[in-house]
C-alpha cells in the first residue's frame, strides 16, 4: 500500500474510532460476544479491514438485531462517508498507477470511483464471510436426514455481523459491474440463506434481490435453478423475510418466462406460498406483502393458473372482505389479473365471485377507499361478462332487482354501450 493511501486510511479511521470508542454497548444478555471490541480491532492500517468495519457500521443502520441496534445512526453515516472517501483515494491510486490494479475479468479501471474499492474487495473479502457465515450454520448429511451443528461453541453473532457485511459490500456495486462477480456473490448469499437465523437469511435475500435487479439475465442465467431452489425452500421462513421471499421469487420469475418459461418451477412456488398463506390467511403483513408483488409469477402461469382456483379462490373471497382497504384494493387487482389471463374456464368459482363481487361493491359504501373499490368490481364484473356469457347471465340475474344496486347497473350498462360504439 502506498505512503499516501496509508495516511488517508489513518486519517479515515481516526474519527470513527473515536466515535465508536464513545458508543454506548452494552451486550445483550447472556452473551460473551463484543461485537463493539470487535469492530474496533478492525480499525488497523488494514484497507480490508477497515472496509468490513465500514461495512458492518453501515449496515446497522435501520437495524433492530439486539447486536448492531446500539449503532448510532450518526456513526452508520460517517462510516459509510469514510469508506467512499477511502474508496476515491484508492481509485486515484489505482489510476494513477501507484497501485497494483486486481483485474476480475473483463473489469478494469472503468470504474466508478466510488465503487472500485468495493468490487476490488469482493474476491478477498467474499470467501472469508462465507466462511464465517457456514461456522455457525447447521450442516445436513448427504441423505439429508441427519443434522448437525458445524460449530457449535461459534456464537450465531459473528455469523449475522458477516452477513449484514456482505449485504452492504455487496449493495455498494450497482448494473453493469455487479454482473462480473455474480460467480462470487450467489454462493455466499446461497450459504446465507442456509442459515437457521432469521438475521442472517434476511440480509443474504436482500443481498440477492439487489444481485437480481442489478444484472443481466445471461450474468445469473447458470444459478436460475439453484436461486428458485433456494427461495421455495425458505417461503416458510420467519415475517421478517416473508416479502424479501417473494419479491425475489418474483425477480426470478421476470428473468426466466421470456427465455426459458419454468412453470415446473413456477407452480412449486405458487404451491409454497399458498400452503404458507392458507396457514395464516389473516396475517394483514404477509398478504399484502405478496398480493403487492405476486403479479408476474401470475403473468408467467397464464393459464396453468386454472389448475390452482381451488386454493387462490377461498383466498381471494376470503380477503375481499378484509378490514383494510390496501387488502381489498389489492386483491381485486389480481383477481382482475386472473381473469384476463384465464377467462375462468367453465369455472366452478364464477357464481360465488360474482356473488362476492356485488357483496363488495355494497361494503364499500363504508371504505374510504370506496370509488377506487368500487371501479375495480365494475370493471372485473365486465370482464366475467365477456368471457362466459350464459354463465355470467345465470349467476347475474339473482342480482338484476337488487335495489343496492341501482348505480351499480347504471354504471354497468354505460360501459356495455362505450364498447358496443367502441
Amino acid at each position: 500500500m502506498s505512503k499516501s493511501l496509508n495516511e488517508d486510511l489513518l486519517r479515515l479511521s481516526k474519527p470513527i474510532r473515536e466515535s465508536l470508542s464513545k458508543a454506548t454497548y452494552t451486550p445483550p444478555e447472556g452473551s460473551n460476544v463484543s461485537i463493539k471490541s470487535m469492530l474496533l480491532s478492525l480499525l488497523s492500517d488494514s484497507i480490508t479491514d477497515f472496509s468490513l468495519c465500514c461495512a458492518a457500521l453501515a449496515s446497522a443502520s435501520g437495524s433492530t438485531y439486539n447486536q448492531l441496534f446500539w449503532v448510532p445512526n450518526s456513526l452508520s453515516v460517517a462510516a459509510a462517508s469514510a469508506f467512499k472517501d477511502l474508496s476515491k483515494a484508492y481509485a486515484a491510486m489505482v489510476v494513477g498507477g501507484n497501485l497494483e490494479l486486481i483485474k476480475i475479468g473483463e473489469l478494469d479501471v472503468d470504474l466508478p470511483n466510488e465503487k472500485m474499492l468495493a468490487i476490488h474487495l469482493i474476491p478477498q473479502v467474499l470467501p472469508l464471510l462465507k466462511d464465517r457465515i457456514k461456522e455457525s450454520a447447521i450442516d445436513k448429511s448427504i441423505d439429508g436426514h441427519v443434522i448437525s451443528a458445524a460449530s457449535a461453541t461459534v456464537p450465531v453473532a459473528y455469523a449475522v455481523l458477516a452477513a449484514y457485511q456482505f449485504r452492504w459490500l455487496i449493495s455498494q456495486v450497482d448494473y453493469p459491474h455487479l454482473g462480473k462477480v455474480c460467480s462470487l456473490v450467489i454462493p455466499s448469499a446461497l450459504t446465507a440463506l442456509d442459515h437457521w437465523s432469521s438475521e442472517v437469511k434476511g440480509q443474504g435475500m436482500v443481498s440477492l434481490i439487489h444481485l437480481a435487479e442489478n444484472v443481466n439475465a445471461a450474468e445469473i442465467g447458470w444459478y436460475e435453478d439453484v436461486i428458485l431452489d433456494a427461495c421455495c425452500q425458505n417461503v416458510a421462513s420467519d415475517d421478517e423475510i416473508w416479502e424479501h421471499v417473494v419479491q425475489m421469487s418474483v425477480l426470478m420469475v421476470t428473468f426466466t418466462q421470456k427465455s426459458n418459461p419454468r412453470s415446473i418451477w413456477y407452480e412449486k412456488l405458487l404451491n409454497e406460498m399458498l400452503s404458507h398463506l392458507e396457514r395464516q390467511p389473516r396475517n394483514k403483513e404477509r398478504r399484502i406483502a405478496w398480493l403487492q408483488h405476486i403479479e408476474p409469477l401470475f403473468n408467467g402461469l397464464g393459464l396453468i393458473l386454472v389448475a390452482h382456483f381451488r386454493r387462490l379462490f377461498p383466498l381471494f373471497f376470503q380477503w375481499m372482505h378484509a378490514d383494510d382497504d390496501r387488502t381489498v384494493l389489492l386483491v381485486l387487482e389480481r383477481v382482475k389479473t386472473v381473469v384476463k389471463l384465464t377467462w375462468i374456464r367453465n369455472s366452478p368459482h364464477i357464481e360465488r365471485l360474482v356473488d362476492e363481487l356485488v357483496s363488495l361493491y355494497k361494503e364499500a359504501a363504508l371504505k374510504i377507499a370506496r370509488e377506487e373499490i368500487r371501479k375495480l368490481v365494475l370493471q372485473t364484473i365486465i370482464l366475467i361478462h365477456q368471457s362466459k356469457g350464459s354463465q355470467f347471465k345465470a349467476a347475474w340475474d339473482k342480482h338484476k332487482d337488487d335495489p343496492d344496486l341501482t348505480i351499480f347497473h347504471h354504471s354497468f350498462r354505460e360501459q356495455q354501450l362505450a364498447m358496443v360504439t367502441q
